[in-house]
């Protein structure tokens, strides 16, 4: 996982190079980014999260809400962007999830205080001025860094505070995991693409110009949006959901609907095909998470999806 990270904190360190990007600003937001990133990462290694609990118990999740805080505040000073309001706002994005994961602390898995953190998680995400937060440089990289925040956050509150089991969150691999993972990426892609392009919501048009980008792009995808995204729908939502109503089968299909309902307000108000399809997509995806118990499982099913969507279809 550490070469993992290095190799691709490298990348985004000569990509900003190469952009013309440098000076004090440039080092702060790089460090701010490996930092994040690196916890990301280094919690799907196995045993990392059970010997921080193991060794600072429930201190671990503060420990790692005001090292993440403190992150913020390197690149806020930076590249001179500190603002009270903005360190404020921060701070509550980070000790709020924190505060209510204590409260439940004595409570099993699937209490409200949990279910509020990842409305308050996703609600970060989706419509939090992400822009106004991360504003070096021009705001570019606001979304990467609102959804690596949000990622260490959950990761503080649920895996190190309330130490939920079952989340699946690790890199790995299993014997059976290539035939759930192509099987759900394919028998979806054969209800997805006629449906879609029946409802006039897709058309085939490949973006050949385009294929240089696909490692680049692909890695964004899987890292910034399909790997968060099945964290906090499958391992997180699913998970508790599950628990909550003694049923993974409930669970699972109230997961995918909301999952699916989450993305209404893409492309559009209401964009109800784009429910319909995505909450179709989180069928899969949660069906390859229980399968296999492991998000990285499903966010590379998610990940095919939205690579395949992106570069041989357009959307009308």
């Amino acid at each position: 996982m550490l070469a993992l990270w290095a190799v691709l904190t490298l990348t985004a360190a000569l990509y900003s190079a190469w952009l013309g990007y440098g000076g004090r600003a440039l080092a702060a937001t790089l460090t701010a980014f490996a930092l994040l990133f690196l916890v990301m990462l280094l919690f799907a290694a196995r045993g990392v999260d059970s010997r921080l609990a193991a060794r600072f118990g429930a201190g671990s999740g503060y420990l790692l809400g005001v090292a993440v805080f403190l992150v913020c505040l390197i690149y806020l000073f930076g590249t001179n962007t500190f603002a009270w309001t903005r360190a404020a706002a921060v701070a509550g994005l980070v000790f709020v999830p924190l505060a209510l994961a204590a409260l439940a602390k004595q409570k099993p898995p699937g209490a409200w205080e949990d279910f509020l953190i990842i409305v308050s998680i996703w609600l970060t995400v989706k419509f939090s001025p992400s822009h106004w937060f991360w504003p070096y440089p021009g705001g570019r990289l606001a979304y990467v860094f609102t959804v690596l925040l949000c990622v260490n956050v959950a990761l503080a509150s649920f895996v190190l505070l309330r130490c939920v089991n079952g989340v699946g969150y690790s890199i790995g691999w299993s014997g059976h995991w290539s035939f759930s993972i192509v099987a759900s990426f394919l028998v979806f892609g054969c209800i997805a693409i006629p449906l879609g392009q029946a409802m006039h919501f897709i058309e085939f048009a490949p973006q050949w110009s385009q294929w240089k980008s696909l490692p680049f792009l692909s890695l964004g995808i899987l890292f910034f949006t399909a790997w968060p995204e099945e964290f906090l729908f499958r391992g997180l939502l699913q998970n508790m959901l599950s628990r909550a109503s003694h049923s993974e089968l409930a669970g699972w299909w109230t997961a995918s609907v909301l999952f699916g309902f989450a993305h209404i307000t893409n492309m559009g108000f209401p964009n109800w095909r784009y429910v319909v399809l995505a909450s179709i997509a989180g069928f899969f995806y949660g069906w390859t998470w229980r399968k296999t118990g492991s998000i990285f499982a499903s966010a590379l099913v998610h990940a095919a999806v939205d690579i395949t969507w992106h570069f041989l279809f357009r959307t009308v």
